[in-house]
């Protein structure tokens, strides 16, 4: 059996070539395989999703892809793919794939938040917290404390250049990757007492709201070596004229929603479906003032997901509530009352607050990536007491979803997108 411990210390190399060409019909999209010198050594990715795994990164280089009416991102344009040896102000070691394609979909969510200081906080690829904040150290607290547990190790992505205050914020955690269009002066030697940290200077941050709606090809390579194709997908909700109130017909009936979102709660629609670009289908989330409060993702069922949603924002919360009043995580609260070394009354009092506050969502806004196809899954928000729901519509049983809405005390306020947000 392989020591998996110095497996993950090694750089397992690969034998991909320096150049790759597609071609599509006439058209050929010519990409350079990057490499970095670190500590001497010349090597490209550490390995792939596992350190078993040969893998290589590719940045465009050349062709100007135009198929019909769509122009796809052309060369120059390099976020992670053009990340150099100056970029990684401290490489730690070789990135590995999973350090850069979780930047890659921080960024993806970033591009859509940057009129406000903004944070993304990703593991395992998929936003475990995301916020806007007054400052770049306030959203970057407020994505943090979204879910403490999640983000240890994780990649933080950051829209603004460091300061000292969130270098420090930073710094007092244990994160992999931090990315950021820049440091500002002393921010650097902060952060740099993290010996293992990559930190990674992306210049073109500062310009990401321009790939809004940059296309790119989307390979889905298939276990017989076939390929499937497609664009990538464009967030059309810019602002909330870009919504619709929710309505349908059925049975000859036309079924109105009663109540249209208010200011705040169309603030964080428009920030939780940006968040929903970034999230592995099928997922429900649930969002207030400009953070994530709960996030589900990836599972089979949209009652199920919406309810784990729930579940995780309940623990985040009950997570939060008991470092901040004992200094610990709540895991590690239970493990100490279960072998006698704190009393059981402090997990008590916890427990009744998280169930008392229903973890901090009442009066958030519920996102889904899809349809509600039916109102079950609207009814697991409604009664953790949410204001406003946001989705595609497009259900042969919206009606169900409206009538849930109108129901409610007071009643919830639903738009539709008109789009569909599924990430796989």
């Amino acid at each position: 059996m392989a020591d998996m411990k110095e497996m993950y210390k090694k750089i397992i190399g690969d034998q991909f070539p320096d150049e790759m060409k597609i071609t599509l019909g006439d058209q050929t999209l010519v990409y350079r395989k990057r490499t970095w010198v670190i500590d001497g050594e010349e090597r490209g990715l550490r390995y792939g999703e596992n350190p078993d795994q040969q893998a290589a990164l590719y940045e465009l280089v050349n062709g100007n892809l135009v198929l019909g009416d769509c122009h796809y991102i052309e060369p120059g344009n390099g976020l992670v793919s053009a990340i150099s040896e100056e970029d990684m102000i401290q490489a730690g070691k070789h990135p590995g794939k999973i350090n850069l394609t979780d930047v890659d979909n921080s960024l993806n969510v970033l591009k859509f938040l940057m009129d406000n200081s903004a944070c993304v906080i990703v593991k395992h690829n998929n936003p475990c917290g995301v916020a806007l904040g007054d400052s770049l150290e306030d959203a970057f607290t407020k994505a943090f404390r979204a879910d403490r547990v999640a983000a240890f190790g994780g990649c933080v992505a950051l829209n603004r250049p460091v300061d000292k205050a969130t270098a420090e914020a930073i710094n007092s955690q244990y994160f992999e990757v931090v990315a950021a269009p820049d440091y500002e002066e002393g921010t650097v030697d902060i952060l740099k007492q993290r010996k293992n940290l990559r930190i990674i200077k992306i210049a073109r941050i500062d310009r990401l709201e321009e790939y809004w709606d940059k296309r790119f090809i989307d390979f889905k390579c298939l276990i017989d070596g076939g390929i499937i194709i497609q664009q990538s997908p464009v967030n059309k909700i810019r602002s909330k004229e870009d919504l619709k109130p929710a309505e349908c017909e059925y049975q000859g009936k036309v079924y109105k929603i009663k109540r249209l979102p208010d200011e705040r709660e169309y603030k964080d629609i428009i920030f939780g479906w940006a968040v929903e670009q970034g999230i592995t289908s099928n997922s429900v989330i649930y969002v207030k003032n400009g953070v994530t409060v709960g996030i589900g993702t990836g599972e089979q069922d949209r009652v199920g997901v919406a309810e784990i949603a729930v579940y995780k924002a309940y623990t985040k919360y009950a997570d939060i509530v008991c470092f901040d009043r004992h200094g610990i995580s709540y895991k590690e609260l239970e493990l100490k009352v279960e072998k006698g070394e704190m009393d059981k009354a402090l997990k008590d009092e916890i427990d009744q607050k998280v169930k008392e506050d229903r973890g901090g969502l009442p009066g958030s806004v519920m996102v889904s990536d899809a349809f509600f196809p039916f109102r079950d899954g609207v009814d697991v928000g409604i009664r953790q007491g949410i204001t406003a729901i946001v989705h595609p519509g497009g259900s042969l049983r919206d009606w169900e979803s409206i009538e849930a809405c109108n129901e409610a005390d007071p009643p919830v306020a639903m738009v539709f997108t008109g789009q569909r947000a599924f990430k796989h």
